[in-house]
């Protein structure tokens, strides 16, 4: 029985450390899987507001982990707080770290966290958000809205990797691979500032969910395959069914 992704040659744009996730099932549907990492986490400039939410977490009632980063930066914590976690894979980390997690949205984007949240009374509750110290505020501004007071605070940075430059001309040097895959616009914005856009056009590009979907098309790019779940496994199936033979 043929593997459904045979023969082709897939991207995976994740961190060195993540990169796996998606790897290992690509080869297992017969894909070759091209290990581009353009990511890369760094502790943040100014450690300073981190150390002092730790310091005072018992203040919180709740604790909202937008990443997996998040939580290895905050690492295993003895709180009050509730927890609530943007999609499974955060969830399963919080869990691993020792978290028990109160609220997890159905669907994984910022958005849905803040509707599910919502049904909450958060007038006057304090909200700690470790996150990127560049990131998405719907998260901050809509609990702020809701009246709840936020701490959004810089627990890690997302920065490019010293090679990526290198190895990207390396691995977008004709004939360009099939597919590029892309889990946040971090990657798919490290990849155009060191990759002409023209070149990018001669693969495929299958995107996590819409946020970075709509950075991809920014970019003047296609989305080809987009995950219907915004996780990794999502990703995977959206590739392997814009690819399945099309029955009539």
């Amino acid at each position: 029985m043929k593997l459904p992704l045979a023969g082709l040659r897939i991207v995976v744009t994740r961190a060195a450390s993540q990169a796996e996730e998606l790897a290992q099932p690509l080869r297992e549907r017969g894909a070759t899987a091209i290990l581009l990492p353009l990511i890369g986490i760094a502790p943040p400039e100014n450690p300073q507001p981190l150390a002092k939410a730790i310091a005072q977490i018992d203040d919180y009632d709740w604790i909202v982990f937008t990443s997996v980063n998040g939580i290895h930066a905050l690492g295993p914590q003895t709180c009050r707080a509730r927890i609530a976690t943007v999609g499974a894979s955060t969830r399963d980390a919080a869990e691993r770290q020792g978290w028990t997690v109160s609220v997890t949205p159905e669907t994984y984007v910022a958005e849905a966290l803040v509707e599910a949240l919502g049904a909450e009374s958060l007038r006057g509750r304090r909200v700690l958000i470790p996150s990127a110290a560049v990131t998405r505020d719907v998260v901050r501004e809509e609990l702020a809205r809701l009246g709840a007071r936020v701490d959004a605070v810089a627990a890690y940075r997302n920065v490019m990797p010293a090679q990526a430059a290198e190895m990207a001309k390396e691995v977008f040097r004709p004939p360009c691979p099939d597919w590029v895959t892309f889990a946040s616009s971090s990657a798919v914005e490290n990849l155009a500032s060191v990759t002409p856009v023209k070149t990018l056009r001669g693969s495929k590009v299958a995107s996590i969910g819409p946020v970075t979907s709509k950075t991809v098309r920014e970019l003047g790019l296609t989305v080809d395959a987009e995950a219907a779940t915004h996780t990794i496994a999502g990703l995977l199936e959206a590739i392997v069914q814009a690819v399945a033979p099309k029955t009539a």
